[in-house]
């Protein structure tokens, strides 16, 4: 009895409200986006937003189930859990449903499809944690940090395969993990300055971007010409700049798909096509924009209710909350997950385990990624890449995953104190 009473208090029962929370928001914003007269009832099962109320169900149920299971069988089956996304999403690949140009989906029947990438983001955040967690790891050494890498690069290579990009960017949000765990600083700030290096290589010409960083090179050399190890380590960052600027046009022109380069292209401001590729985000801006400070009211959108935003129920489901909610209701959305991700943080720091620990880190990553990209998307900042709001977007396989993602840290955690 008192081991029982031991375990309900020791659930993080702040999370668990915050994960019902967005998921009753998401349910009505799917019934607001896709409301159809015919069926008025928000538990109907003829509609998405049924389906929705199905799937939320299924998904604490699950989430339950998981607070009953043993810490030491999750740990144990990592490996397991890994293998089997790695045959899905090879399955994926030959007898997948294309659906928007991806095929990333095995259909179930009766209407209901399987989605492995999104389940591919918990075993791949378990596995890692339980590598990271061995004996003598450390991520800072090459081994170390190549197995951690191969572990992270195999499910990306798979889903690029789909094509997904939305979904295979996900993954890079684990470098987070491995910063955590001991990898240097600098690596975040080389990728950072790359993304910079690739934006200003397709706004302006080779040539004048070559010619600035020359400039900035030569000018630190001069500061620090006495140390020959800064002067050698410029020069060699000078050396492989060159050759990522003249590569950003062979790979913009070449290997990024021609929808892909137009997103890019809108968001940077070198085409407006409102019309085209570009339809989507003005739409988006626009439900959002309409919405003011209050919102326009529950099921009173005109852009939702009429339909001129495209996967307004999946990828653009905060254009609804936007239009409807107005500016409080995106900001008490954006405030939910603010303080949903630092109670991740919080929970994966206080954890004596080190599994436990790198777990939390890549839940709240994970997380993370996706509600930066997935607003920033519908407000213009970055490409649009297709990736869903966590426990808001309309969808079985994200919410599940998400759910999963979530209720296993909070097992975890709540046996941090030795307590099953």
């Amino acid at each position: 009895m008192n081991n029982q009473r031991s375990f309900f208090f020791n659930v993080d029962w702040i999370t668990v409200f915050i994960f019902l929370a967005l998921c009753t928001i998401g349910w009505f914003n799917i019934h607001a986006a896709v409301y159809d007269e015919r069926y008025p009832s928000i538990i109907d099962s003829h509609t998405n937003y049924g389906k929705q109320f199905t799937f939320i169900i299924v998904a604490v149920l699950v989430g339950g189930v998981i607070l009953l299971l043993e810490s030491r069988f999750i740990t144990a089956l990592a490996p397991a859990f890994y293998i089997i996304t790695l045959l899905l999403l090879g399955i994926v690949l030959v007898v997948g449903r294309n659906v928007g140009g991806n095929q990333a989906w095995i259909s179930l029947g009766g209407g209901f499809r399987l989605q492995p990438s999104e389940f591919a983001k918990f075993s791949t955040c378990l596995l890692l944690a339980r590598y990271l967690s061995g004996p003598n790891i450390r991520v800072s050494e090459p081994k170390s940090f190549a197995i951690a890498a191969t572990i992270i690069g195999v499910p990306m290579f798979l889903i690029m395969m789909q094509p997904d990009m939305g979904s295979t960017l996900v993954f890079l949000s684990l470098v987070f993990v491995l910063y955590r765990e001991g990898l240097s600083p600098y690596f975040l700030i080389i990728g950072a300055l790359f993304i910079a290096l690739f934006v200003t290589s397709v706004l302006y010409p080779p040539l004048a971007v070559i010619g600035v960083i020359v400039v900035i090179t030569l000018a630190v050399i001069l500061l620090f010409r006495r140390s020959k190890k800064v002067v050698y380590t410029m020069l060699a960052g000078l050396a492989i700049c060159i050759v990522f600027v003249f590569s950003v046009k062979v790979i913009y022109n070449s290997v990024l798909k021609p929808h892909q380069k137009v997103r890019i292209d809108i968001i940077l401001g070198i085409k407006s096509d409102l019309k085209g590729k570009g339809y989507n985000l003005n739409q988006s801006k626009i439900a959002i924009g309409s919405g003011k400070m209050w919102g326009k009211g529950y099921l009173k959108g005109t852009q939702t209710k009429y339909s001129f935003v495209p996967e307004q129920s999946t990828d653009f489901i905060f254009c609804t909350v936007g239009e409807e909610w107005g500016f409080a209701g995106s900001l008490t959305v954006l405030g939910l997950y603010l303080f949903l991700v630092l109670r991740l943080i919080l929970i994966a720091e206080r954890q004596r385990s080190p599994f436990s620990r790198v777990y939390g880190y890549g839940v709240a990553s994970v997380i993370f990624f996706h509600v930066m990209i997935n607003i920033g998307m519908t407000i213009g900042l970055v490409p649009v890449i297709g990736i869903p709001l966590p426990f808001i977007s309309y969808g079985g396989s994200s919410l599940l995953s998400f759910t999963i993602l979530l209720f296993v840290l909070l097992k975890l955690d709540s046996n941090r104190m030795g307590i099953v």
